[in-house]
Parts: structure tokens; sequence; C-alpha cells
């Protein structure tokens, strides 16, 4: 197999099964094909051999020594012995007599190539052993045989006796010829065997490349798919079954490009609504924000019976200003074109302002050490900060603890209060929009967008917000604990968000 052949088989499992089916089915027909092939050519050469052998000693027994005296001489039976190896079968024969009682003598045809040692004594006994004479069994002695081996060469052995106080006879005949026959026909069994199954790897080759093509086209394009190159499609050829699987992706890419299109104008006709509906907002909201400045400043003179109204007019309105305000972000993390504006912060100044700003320096204890400074985007971190700060002391209270601290390549920014922490249930919703933690309160003095834009705000800076909560020595609930993940160098994550803002970028409002 080439190199090409074995490189497609390392990375393509179903190839690989297929091929080694095909292998196996072909080595498993071939082996049995073989096996059996060998096993009735040795019975009939074997046989054939043998029985040929077999007749010829049986007929030279009765032509021969038959004719032999009751008490034949050593010489008798070495001349007769002589005579019956002449023939055509190729043996040695080995002639067993009695010069007198008791007085066997023994004559061979060759007495340095057979000798009655040679004799398996089984055979002897077998051969000696005298059986009644029956209408079944009309002879006193059979022809029995064994094939013995030598040094590695197999032989035939056999013998008889005749009848009425004859000689006993035993023949040797060599195998060889016909074991390297039968070596020779293994080999080539072995050869086709072979042969067999390298076709058959081919041919799994080729079927696999025929069946495995179009499954390999489908693959490449469920993976174009899946990247979003919805208008994907396949050419289809034939009627088979591969065929109406091809039809029936093609069927169903159309579809889901014609879902994902019908969707994709939809969000992005709420996503227009919401842009727009925040930037008309914004002028109204203005002037609304004037006038709640001014009525607040005057608030302290005003009618007591018409003061909380102010009072309720200038918190709605503000709330309403930073719903605006947190609809138009939220707005442009959905449209692709928030950007990082990267500069060096130093981290410890950083919270400190943020806590100033907002005047919780004595609600929130910071633990961070100067000097920790990374490329971030500062006002994209206030807001983070601001958010999960303000929610750790709304939803906690104070005493609230920040803490910085570098892992690796990473800035951690653990915020944590000690309220009552964040029902179970609740944790896995923490940070989607407009969650609210009580059906039964769903108006709260937050937009309900506050932890999605700073989730969305560390999203873009290539980082993560986590909420769990904390455990006290005693296993009880103290509090809850948000941590802030940020890369120390964002510099790679602000070239890929700029790249991918300028491919869609819209006005921002």
């Amino acid at each position: 197999m080439s190199k090409g052949i074995v490189t497609r088989l390392r990375l393509s499992s179903l190839r690989l099964r297929l091929v080694v089916v095909f292998a196996l089915v072909a080595l498993t027909a071939a082996v049995a094909a073989s096996g059996i092939a060998y096993w009735l050519n040795r019975e009939a050469v074997l046989t054939r051999t043998q029985d040929g052998a077999l007749n010829d000693f049986r007929q030279e027994m009765q032509n021969r020594a038959a004719a032999l005296p009751l008490r034949p001489t050593q010489d008798d039976l070495r001349r007769t012995a002589e005579q019956m190896a002449t023939g055509s079968a190729n043996y040695q024969v080995l002639l067993l007599g009695e010069r007198d009682a008791g007085k066997p003598i023994v004559g061979a045809s060759n007495p340095d190539d057979f000798t009655l040692a040679d004799v398996p004594r089984a055979l002897r006994e077998a051969v000696d052993t005298e059986r009644p004479v029956t209408e079944a069994n009309p002879y006193r002695y059979h022809l029995f045989w064994q094939r013995t081996e030598r040094n590695g060469t197999p032989y035939l052995v056999g013998g008889t006796r005749i009848d009425g106080g004859g000689p006993a006879g035993y023949m040797f005949k060599s195998l060889a010829a016909e074991k390297a026959d039968l070596n020779s026909l293994a080999w080539s069994l072995g050869i086709a065997t072979a042969l067999a199954v390298a076709g058959s790897v081919l041919l799994a080759q080729v079927a696999a490349t025929t069946v495995l093509r179009p499954v390999h086209r489908l693959g490449e394009a469920a993976r174009q798919l899946g990247e979003g190159k919805l208008d994907t499609r396949l050419r289809v050829t034939g009627a088979d079954e591969l065929s109406d699987l091809t039809r029936t992706f093609n069927s169903a890419a159309e579809s889901l490009q014609k879902k994902v299109a019908d969707m994709s104008a939809r969000e992005e006709s709420s996503r227009r609504f919401v842009a727009d509906m925040s930037h008309e907002l914004r002028t109204p909201l203005t002037a609304l924000t004037a006038v709640t400045e001014v009525l607040e400043d005057e608030q302290d003179s005003l009618d007591p019976m018409i003061a909380p109204a102010v009072a309720l007019v200038v918190s709605e309105t503000r709330r309403l200003n930073d719903l605006v305000e947190n609809l138009m972000e939220v707005t442009r993390f959905d449209a692709g074109t928030a950007r990082l504006v990267l500069d060096e912060v130093d981290i410890a100044d950083q919270i400190t302002a943020c806590i100033d700003a907002r005047a919780w320096l004595d609600a929130v204890d910071l633990d961070a050490e100067r000097g920790i400074v990374a490329p971030l985007d500062p006002r994209r971190l206030d807001v983070i900060l601001a958010n999960l700060i303000g929610n750790a002391l709304k939803h906690g209270g104070s005493p609230v603890r920040v803490s910085v601290r570098t892992d690796d390549a990473e800035l951690v920014i653990a915020v944590r209060d000690h309220g009552p922490g964040i029902p179970e249930e609740v944790l896995p919703h923490v940070f989607d929009r407009f969650y609210k933690a009580s059906a039964s309160r769903p108006r709260s003095e937050g937009s309900g967008l506050g932890l999605s834009i700073a989730m969305e705000n560390a999203l873009i800076h290539g980082g993560s917000i986590t909420a769990a909560n904390s455990v006290g020595e005693d296993g009880a609930v103290d509090g809850a604990v948000f941590v802030l993940r940020l890369p120390l160098d964002a510099s790679g994550i602000t070239r890929e968000v700029q790249t991918r803002s300028s491919q869609g970028e819209v006005e921002e409002a």
C-alpha cells in the first residue's frame, strides 16, 4: 500500500474499519478454502499412494510369499523379499518366517534401509493376531498399515501374514515425494491466500473511496454550515440512498437558511427599534433631567404636600435615564459595534476612583496592592466595578470587601458582601437580562441590566465573571462573591474585537 493510502486509513476510522472487515472476510474465506483444498488434496494423494502400495504388497504376498515352503530358509526369504521390492510401488520388504518351531528367521530386501526395528510394535501385534473365521470374516489374518516418521521423513508401514502358517510380511514405503508435493501445494495455497487478502484490501479501498467520498462531502458541507455558510449546497447525482441523503441535506440547509434569515431580520428590526427608541428618548430625557435637577434644588422650599411627588419624579427620571443608557449599551453589544479603548490602568487606583466617585469609601474595604498595571479599557472596567460593588451594597449590605490578585496571566478581582447570599435557583440566572429573583416583585430600583452589561464588558476583554455564595466556618452562607477574571494582556482580544466590529459597524447614538 502507498503512503497516501496509509495516511488516509489513519485519518478515517470508518475507512479503516471497512478495509479491516473486507480483509478479515477475505482472509477467513481464503484460509477456509485453502484449508479445505489442502486437506482434500492431502487425503487424496496419501490415499492414492498408500492404496496403490498396499494393494501391490497384498498381491505380491499372495503370488510370491505364499509360494514359499512352510519352513523356508533365510535365503528363500531374502530372495523373495528382493523380488517383491522390485515392483513399481517402490517399497522395501521384510519377510519373517520360522526355520524350526520357535526359531524365527528374517529376510529383508535391503537390511540397511529396513529392519524389524522399524516396524511399530502395535503393528506387529495386530498382524500376528489370529481372528476367528466367520461368514463376516473369511480370513484369519488381515492387512494392517500405519504412518510413521524416521529422521523427519514420513513412511508408510504395512504388514500381513499368510494363512496356514506362512511367513509374515512387512512393507516400508517412503512418502517423501508426497510430502514435497503437499508442501508445494501448501505454499501455492498460502500465496493465493495472501493475494486474495491483498486484492480484498485494494477492493475495500476502492469501495471505501466510492462510498465515503459522498459522506466526506456531506461532512465538509455540514462543517461549512456550522461555520455560518448557510448557502452551502451539494450537487445531487444518482438515485441511491446517498443521493436521497444529499437531497435531504440540501432541503434542511435551505430551510435553515430561510429561518435564520427571518430570525436575523426580526432581530435586526428589534435591535434597530431599541436603538431608535433609546435615541429618541434621549432628547426629552435631557430636558426632564434639567427640570428635575431644578426641582431637586428647590425641594426643601416646596409645599410638603408636593415634595414627595417631586422626589418620586426625580428618582424615576434618573432611573429612566439609567435604563435608556443601559439599553443603548446593550444595543451596541448586540450589534457587535462595542469597542475597547485600551490604556495602561493601575488597578488599585481605578478601583479607588470608582468607589470615591460614588461616595462608597466608608462602605467598601479595598485589598489591592499598588503597582498592578494592565492594558484595559478604563471606562468599561469602571462600569463592571460599579455594577458589582453597587449590587453588593444594595443586596448584601456593607461592609463589602474588594480584593485584587494576579493568577498566572489573569487579573482576579473578587467582590464579597456579608448578606444573605444568592438563592441556589437564582445563581444560574444572575447575569440574565431583566431577570427578577421574585416574580411577585418585578419592579426594583435597578434596570435589571447591570450585571448583564458587566458580563458583556468582561467578555469583550476576553474575561468572565462568576457568582457564588461564600460559606462560613459553621457551614452557613455568609454572603455572595462575584469574581471578575481579566487577561493581563488584552491586546490580542482588542484586535479581534475591532476587526469584527469594522465588518458591521453602525452609528452609535
